[in-house]
């Protein structure tokens, strides 16, 4: 067995999008999604759309497919009523491990995008966090949820990730900081991993349809902070990209070209993911 098929058995990909979807067209659907990543010896999948809760998606397709752990999640966007802490419970409750803050329709994606309407803040007009945010905090607490930054803002997720800290959140994810719809600079991502925060770095900013980033910044943003407090993950499941499980093998493969060693990729796909998703 290769290197890179040892690296690939096992891992686990926090961010994965698939059908059906009302916005765009995905490369496959959730059963085959799953299937996929079982095929190729993954141990786990989260599963994320921008428009509705994938708890009840997950729960149907793990009992369908087996030796794989299926996942669901939130994301407070506009479809289930932007900062709904109603939305989040039932997800909660129904099993979801992931809550995503406001994604494309948060006001910073939309602004950056150029479009219109004024898209979901968590700040006042005096740039405090809205009351309702702390509901949602509470919630994701309760339910030991994870909670991810989404595509806020650097102002919204620096003022976001103090107050999961103060009310004792213990799992927050900054969500691809190398996103132009999520940007922090290096700086900003060794700030917040000194706070406990796990950095997530997605493989889609790499290809030709996304940024084009070169892949070595994914590398240096990784040893910027270290390892041990970033996560890989693909983000992918768009119809005009591989599928998320051979995007998960392509990844590894590329960053092993981009001189992270095996340790460093084991730690970001496979241990601190387990340690997030309780599957230690």
């Amino acid at each position: 067995m290769s290197v890179i098929e040892e690296l690939l058995r096992g891992s686990i990909d926090m961010h994965v999008h698939c059908g059906p979807d009302p916005r765009v067209e995905r490369r496959a659907d959730a059963l085959q999604v799953a299937r996929q990543a079982q095929e190729a010896g993954m141990r786990a999948i989260v599963l994320k759309s921008h428009e509705y809760p994938t708890a009840p998606l997950a729960y149907i397709v793990s009992q369908v497919i087996q030796n794989i752990t299926v996942l669901g999640s939130i994301a407070l966007d506009l479809e289930v009523g932007g900062l709904n802490p109603h939305a989040l419970e039932a997800s909660a409750k129904l099993g979801a491990k992931v809550a995503w803050m406001p994604t494309f329709t948060s006001a910073n994606a939309m602004s950056k995008k150029g479009l219109p309407g004024e898209g979901i803040t968590i700040l006042d007009a005096n740039g405090k966090l809205l009351p309702v945010v702390g509901n949602i905090l509470d919630i994701i607490k309760s339910y030991d949820m994870i909670l991810a930054t989404g595509h806020l803002s650097s102002t919204e997720v620096f003022a976001l990730v103090d107050e999961a800290i103060r009310r004792q959140v213990s799992k927050i994810i900054i969500t691809h900081p190398l996103s132009e719809s999520a940007y922090l600079s290096l700086e900003e991502q060794r700030q917040m991993a000194e706070k406990g925060v796990f950095i997530e770095h997605c493989f889609i900013i790499t290809m030709p349809l996304s940024q084009r980033l070169d892949p070595m910044k994914l590398t240096e943003a990784v040893r910027a902070v270290g390892a041990e407090h970033c996560i890989l993950s693909t983000d992918f499941g768009q119809a005009h990209n591989p599928a998320p499980a051979e995007g998960m093998r392509m990844m590894i493969a590329t960053m092993l070209k981009c001189e992270l060693s095996e340790k460093e990729i084991e730690l970001m796909i496979k241990l601190n993911p387990a340690k997030l998703l309780d599957l230690e």
